[in-house]
């Protein structure tokens, strides 16, 4: 299984890379590609740098257009854009590709293949959400960060994984990240 992970500065890039590692233990093939806002941000809010995700994944950049990801051709299983950026999001719901990201979005969207948002932005205004709508109509599934409380987290990385673990299940890779509704 191959899935690309794409970052962007929104806030909440703990969601990235605690997503990273996970399809790492669980031996997904995982390519990263993040925006130099994503960068900034994971740096900020995590202390990692694309350096330490190399570790887990394949990073790529963001300017290189000429990646594998960038064609149709190279067959990936999804990708997860986890935290999207309004501006990322923006940029994929008009058809931008002009940089690795975008356009990676852009051929899993054509080629038919699963595309998460996970928008971590609010307030939301009419063009957010009308863009949301676009991208959603266009074959993407939008998933807002948003984790449940109902599994009763006592710290911040069972949020994390209750995400994180949505996101797999959208994906279809089985994991032990959250107890289930219903299991004890």
């Amino acid at each position: 299984m191959k899935i690309i992970v794409g970052i962007t500065g929104a806030s909440g890039s703990i969601y990235a890379y605690s997503l990273i590692r996970s399809l790492h233990q669980l031996g997904i093939e995982t390519y990263v590609i993040a925006t130099g806002a994503g960068e900034n941000v994971m740096k900020y809010e995590c202390g990692a740098d694309m350096q330490e995700l190399a570790g887990y994944a394949t990073v790529l950049s963001n300017t290189d257009l000429f990646a594998p990801v960038a064609s149709g051709s190279f067959k990936t299983d999804g990708m997860v854009i986890i935290p999207c950026s309004m501006n990322t999001l923006g940029a994929i719901a008009n058809g931008m590709g002009d940089t690795l990201l975008s356009r990676a979005a852009s051929v899993v969207l054509k080629e038919k293949r699963r595309l998460i948002i996970v928008p971590r932005e609010t307030p939301l205004h009419l063009i957010h959400l009308e863009n949301m709508l676009r991208i959603a109509r266009a074959g993407a599934d939008i998933m807002p960060a948003s984790p449940g409380f109902y599994n009763h987290p006592t710290e911040i990385w069972e949020l994390v994984n209750f995400m994180n673990a949505r996101v797999l299940d959208a994906l279809g890779i089985d994991h032990q990240l959250m107890k289930r509704w219903g299991e004890a």
